[in-house]
């Protein structure tokens, strides 16, 4: 009897255990596989969907496929951050694999208009790149791509050899292998024996900051124009190698959702993006549904999602020459998750993503000829359109910035940007661009659509409502001067072709026995004096302008920094050669000076030069804090200016020894929660800086630390009635989801050193407008009256960013508040106001108290 009742105990643990395994027939087609090659379960010792699966796992099954099967091949093309591999797969029939470097050669001359029209596409393969997993916690993406990779790689039958015969699958398993690997710990670590379908379960509600992004808590799925991350780099260089005819990109939604597939909502796809593509979108979309329809799930089309912003997975390819496919699963956020639908398994979600993924290619199989018709179609037609365009081209040049300017190339070639030198000098609207150091990118080149996307601006839309941002023009971002370019101007300026960055050449280096100096005007300036300082010197910054005639009476703006030879904790020799070291490994002009007097404003040793003290920062992070908006100011500070910063939780702080940091960072985010408030008010009375962005202004205004006064809006003169399915878009129309607007620095303060002209491009999202300063020298970035540059903004949020502020300093006691309204990091690529944000850090506690904005009286 007791031996009955163990066995019929066992079996129903088995069954607890099993309870969300399914068999291969419940994700793939009922076929028959290669023997020698394992299924996912084979290889895992457990089905797909009762546990996830780990990144390492995911790559070592990718490369057991190529290893096993004569139709895969695999490559790695990129590591992230965390140093875990990206891989690629090029799936195909064995004999085209054997050619494979002939049919992407052809296959990429479809996109070169000038011999494009004697390529036969009557038997070219297509070439479909399938990608998954750019959010890692939307993980039915990359667990789907097991499965899909072993039908490619093992099935059996006529119909997979004649798929295979007519493609070339590019195979992206994970597109963001740090964040998957951290959802995955998460929901494994958290699992149970018993499923549990609970939404308040800790399984179910990851920890700050989640898996969705990368290291460096990016989202990578904005990244593909941004190209910020060596994930993105490598994926785009990808693209462009093989220039695909359809590609997919595999996300999740909101639990209660259904299933998306493209196309997106019509008002909203870019204007850029020919009618073709939406109609082969459409006509793609039809072998979806029947998919779907034969599993009995639900899914919807032209809601939700657009496509605008050409910078998603999604929606890059439309602008060259592809077919963006986004699809939208409803997430089960772990193992099994209630719903409005009932519960909703992680089996199921992967099965729609395996469904969706085997549709795509049997509707590119289906429509190959007219794909590959319509690639060719779409570079003779940007052609077409460049010739008769009276915008002949951009040109641009940033005199005192080469960094800035070169990064700036760098993207435009990663994006296979055509780029010339000017070969003569060029003035357009009062603006002169020299010969051999200016560029000029011509319209009429196959990329035309795309850079006309990268530098036109737009401030006409048909739809008030955004997915993304509605702006991000490039120059704009780097703070790069720039003009289109006509006929009569483009003329005779095309020189030689930008084929890669050469970087600046730096003059000879004389040496000092007295100091040298450094203009803050170059990108890398910050970097450069935190190593200085991390070496052990003192440094100086100029808070007027100076001449010296031994550089032939050359001015010095304020900013300067000055790094005295004498005085200094190691040898006159030793100071020399750490200094030219740092100066030179970071492409900055060394100016060495033999003595103190200069012919023209302070000497060097005047009091108009303060000590900079060095940076030890505190990123205050966390539950209620924008992961995104830390992650920016993480990503600039550790990884591109090499500037250690401390992550500390908010809920930490009143735990921590705030009097050995020189600046607190609080990110846009909500800090009700956070109980260090007389801490954090007893530091910066004592002499600290805190930079409060978006947000945290609220709550630096609320706790007396910042005296900010907000906007009020104008009366609504409306009576006040509306139809009631006007709601969403009458509400969405009042959102800046992304913008660019125009603002006026006061160059003479010290958190605008380094810039040369007094008119900025600043990136807004959010409607937080701020009253300028009563004091008025309390707000040294103020927009224009007519500020907007490019991008969407409502009649009435247009008139309340007119004149506002943009930064304001406030003082506390012996210390600091610099309000930021908005995020000068925002997606790594905003080069062009890093710089406030550095001038914070670095020259914060340099304000003149008589400057700032004093706290407002307590309320009796």
């Amino acid at each position: 009897m007791l031996r009955i009742l163990m066995a019929v105990l066992a079996l129903l643990l088995s069954l607890q255990l099993t309870a969300q395994k399914k068999e291969l027939n419940y994700f793939l087609p009922q076929v028959t596989y290669q023997a020698d090659i394992p299924s996912p379960e084979a290889y895992l010792g457990y089905q797909i969907g009762e546990w996830h699966v780990g990144h390492d796992q995911l790559v070592g099954y990718m490369r057991e496929l190529a290893r096993l099967s004569d139709r895969v091949q695999i490559e790695e093309y990129a590591r992230s951050h965390e140093r875990r591999p990206l891989v690629l797969l090029t799936i195909s029939s064995p004999a085209n694999l054997q050619n494979i470097e002939q049919i992407r050669e052809q296959h990429v001359a479809l996109s070169d208009p000038a011999s494009s029209a004697q390529l036969n596409t009557s038997d070219m393969p297509l070439v479909v790149y399938e990608g998954f997993g750019v959010h890692g916690n939307e993980a039915s993406a990359s667990n789907a791509a097991m499965l899909v990779a072993y039908y490619l790689a093992a099935g059996q039958g006529r119909e997979i050899e004649d798929l295979l015969r007519q493609t070339v699958v590019l195979f992206d398993p994970c597109f963001n292998p740090d964040g998957f690997n951290r959802f995955a710990s998460w929901v494994n670590t958290h699992k149970g024996k018993h499923p549990v379908a609970d939404n308040a379960s800790r399984e179910l509600n990851e920890a700050w900051p989640g898996g969705r992004t990368n290291h460096y808590w990016f989202d990578l799925n904005r990244d593909w124009l941004l190209v910020q991350h060596p994930e993105s780099q490598g994926r785009v260089r990808n693209f462009h190698r093989w220039k695909p005819n359809i590609l997919t990109d595999h996300h999740e939604m909101g639990s209660n959702s259904t299933f998306f597939f493209q196309p997106g909502i019509p008002s909203r796809t870019n204007p850029i993006t020919p009618a073709r593509n939406q109609e082969l979108t459409q006509e793609i979309a039809t072998f979806h549904a029947k998919a779907l329809d034969q599993l009995g799930s639900l899914y919807y089309s032209k809601e939700s999602f657009d496509d605008f912003y050409y910078g998603k997975g999604s929606t890059y390819p439309d602008a060259n020459g592809c077919i963006g496919i986004l699809f939208e699963q409803a997430s089960a956020r772990g193992h099994l998750h209630e719903s409005v639908h009932g519960d909703l398994s992680f089996p199921f979600a992967v099965r729609n993503q395996v469904t969706t993924a085997l549709s795509t290619l049997e509707a590119g199989k289906n429509l190959r000829q007219d794909l590959l018709n319509f690639q060719r179609e779409f570079y003779q037609s940007a052609q077409r359109e460049a010739r008769q365009d009276g915008v002949k081209g951009y040109v641009f040049h940033e005199a005192h910035d080469a960094a800035r300017q070169d990064h700036l190339l760098e993207l435009l070639l990663q994006h296979q940007i055509e780029v010339y030198e000017l070969d003569k000098k060029v003035t357009i609207s009062g603006q002169t661009f020299p010969a051999r150091v200016g560029y000029f990118v011509p319209t009429e080149q196959p990329q035309y659509r795309l850079v006309k996307a990268m530098f036109s601006t737009m401030t006409s839309f048909t739809d008030s409502l955004f997915y993304d941002v509605s702006a991000w023009t490039l120059p704009f971002a780097f703070n790069i001067p720039y003009e289109a370019v006509n006929s009569r101007n483009a003329a005779g300026i095309k020189g030689k072709r930008v084929e890669s960055i050469a970087g600046t050449a730096l003059p000879f280096i004389d040496q000092s026995d007295y100091a040298y100096l450094f203009e803050w005007d170059d990108y890398y300036a910050p970097r450069a004096l935190y190593q200085i300082q991390k070496a052990g010197l003192i440094a100086k910054v100029s808070h007027q302008t100076f001449t010296l005639s031994e550089y032939g009476t050359r001015q010095f703006r304020r900013g300067t920094i000055l790094v005295p030879v004498q005085n200094q904790s190691k040898p006159a020799a030793e100071v020399s050669k750490i200094v030219t070291q740092i100066l030179q490994d970071n492409s900055l002009e060394t100016i060495a000076v033999q003595g103190g007097l200069t012919p023209g404003g302070i000497d060097l040793g005047s009091p108009s030069f303060s000590r900079i003290k060095t940076p030890k920062l505190l990123l205050v992070v966390g539950s209620g804090v924008s992961s995104y908006d830390a992650g920016e100011a993480w990503h600039l500070l550790d990884h591109r200016l090499d500037i250690p910063v401390t992550l500390v939780e908010m809920d930490d702080l009143g735990r921590v020894d705030m009097d050995k940091y020189t600046a607190v960072i609080m990110v846009n985010g909500g800090y009700s929660n956070l109980r260090a408030v007389d801490d954090l008010k007893d530091w910066v009375r004592n002499g600290g800086t805190l930079v409060a962005m978006r947000g945290a202004i609220n709550w630096a205004s609320n706790n007396q630390l910042a005296n900010v006064k907000m906007k009020r809006k104008g009366k609504n003169n409306s009576n006040g009635r509306r139809p009631y399915a006007k709601v969403g878009a009458d509400r969405g129309a009042q959102v800046i989801g992304g913008a660019i607007f125009e603002a006026q620095l006061d160059l003479s303060h010290p958190l605008t050193y380094g810039y040369l002209r007094d008119r900025l491009p600043v990136f807004r999202r959010g409607t937080m407008f701020l009253e300028p300063t009563l004091n008025p020298y309390g707000t040294p970035v103020q927009y224009t009256a007519n500020p907007l540059l490019s991008g969407y903004i409502s009649k009435e949020n247009a008139r309340q960013i007119a004149n506002s502020a943009g930064v304001t300093v406030s003082q506390f006691g012996g210390g600091k508040v610099i309000c930021m309204v908005d995020n000068p990091n925002f997606r790594g690529f905003w080069y062009g106001t890093n710089r406030l944000f550095l001038n914070a850090v670095f020259f914060g506690n340099l304000i003149d108290s008589r400057t700032t904005e004093r706290p407002a009286p307590k309320k009796k």
